[in-house]
């Protein structure tokens, strides 16, 4: 059964805002029985990093805005009790409320993260939280007993959707744009994502359940466009030198999408310490996805992390190669691609390339984790993954890239 829209009507509508794409995949749908989660953040900050918190009784890590330099707010993560959390704004849940205090989803998932232990717990959380919370969006989260749910939360109620239900999601996984499902009916934003990511999601899972390289290379890089029926991978130029500028609106991907992280949970019984998140900073398509795991004393590859709000060096990697391939058009930018330089039939676009360096990352993580899964590695083989990624990433992609034209 395919999954099912929860709206009356889709709405062909394209507003300008920063919104996100994302999925909840119960162990039920999960090709290893782990649950995951999957965020394409769309924001106005497009330099994220990652961050560890190891003060606390709960450790966790997550992404962080790189201009939050006292890392208040965190936009995807997990903790060391296996609770991982995300959300995306919804915009369809307030009605006439209008209070305005607004924006503190960030914070909430913070102090979740430095709390929370199962789904029990977050929905005590939220029913404890001083009112109004400040929040109108859709939380996702897994625990480490199995549990995966949305809660679509406003300021002073919340709605669950338990993906384990099979009259909520009969395939055992749910998605969510920037509306709810539990809000004013046909508003709200993402209508078009929404589609293009049920069409996705619903013919992978005619014929395989779902694994983290589905959610964390294909999903953000999708260039299937549902209002439209465009698919840009189908006309593709024949090689970087055709500088044609392509539309590009309503993708997944967007000129807005600063990061994408999937977060793959435990199987029941599992050691907690098996958790890990796939983090790609800067804009998907030209960036490579980089697994990470939460050590005791918080070390994270270098790659990721900011200093003083300087950028990571792997979101700045994304964002000196997103400029190729965004004409100078000004405000109508964010609007145009030249695919020619992300993809073409010569195999020499810059996505093409960095698919080459990210399947060896992709690889020796798999090998790594199971590792882990089966105790056979721990914090010490962590660190000189850690090492090798720092090392190898910038290498691989200058050696692939060096020669071509950043005009």
């Amino acid at each position: 059964m395919r999954a099912k829209y929860c709206f009356t009507l889709l709405l062909l509508i394209s507003i300008f805002t920063y919104p996100c794409t994302t999925a909840i995949i119960s162990a039920k749908a999960s090709a290893d029985g782990r649950p995951m989660l999957l965020k394409n953040r769309d924001s106005d900050y497009l330099q994220n990093k990652v961050v560890s918190f190891t003060t606390g009784p709960i450790h966790f890590i997550g992404v962080v805005n790189t201009a939050d330099l006292k890392n208040e707010e965190i936009w995807i993560g997990f903790n060391a009790e296996g609770f991982g959390i995300m959300n995306s704004a919804s915009y369809n849940l307030k009605g006439n409320d209008t209070t305005k205090l607004t924006d503190q989803e960030g914070r909430v998932m913070k102090a979740a993260l430095a709390s929370c232990r199962t789904l029990a717990d977050f929905e005590n959380f939220l029913r404890q939280a001083a009112k109004p919370l400040g929040v109108e969006a859709n939380f996702g989260v897994i625990d480490a007993e199995g549990g995966a749910a949305y809660y679509e939360v406003n300021n002073y109620t919340f709605t669950k959707y338990d993906v384990n239900d099979p009259q909520v999601a009969p395939d055992g996984y749910l998605i969510r744009t920037n509306y709810s499902c539990s809000g004013a009916d046909n508003k709200g934003f993402g209508y078009i994502r929404y589609g293009t990511a049920s069409e996705l999601f619903g013919e992978q899972y005619s014929h395989s359940k779902f694994t983290d390289e589905f959610l964390i290379r294909i999903v953000p890089r999708c260039l299937i466009q549902k209002a439209t029926g465009s698919n840009l991978e189908q006309a593709l130029p024949e090689n970087e030198s055709d500088t044609t500028y392509v539309p590009f609106r309503d993708y997944i991907p967007r000129y807005s999408s600063a990061s994408a992280t999937v977060i793959k949970g435990v199987a029941a019984g599992e050691q907690k310490s098996g958790m890990m998140m796939w983090t790609i900073l800067g804009f998907p398509l030209t960036s490579v996805a980089v697994p990470v795991w939460l050590l005791p004393d918080g070390a994270i590859p270098a790659l990721l992390q900011s200093n003083n709000g300087k950028d990571a060096r792997m979101n700045a990697i994304a964002m000196t190669l997103k400029k190729r391939v965004f004409p100078a058009l000004n405000d109508a930018k964010e609007n145009y691609i030249i695919l020619g330089k992300l993809l073409n039939k010569s195999g020499t676009g810059i996505r093409q390339e960095l698919n080459e360096v990210e399947a060896e990352v992709v690889r020796k993580g798999k090998i790594l984790y199971g590792q882990i899964c089966a105790a056979k590695a721990g914090e010490a083989e962590v660190r000189a993954f850690y090492l090798w990624l720092d090392d190898y990433i910038p290498d691989a992609i200058g050696n692939r890239l060096r020669n071509k034209s950043a005009h």
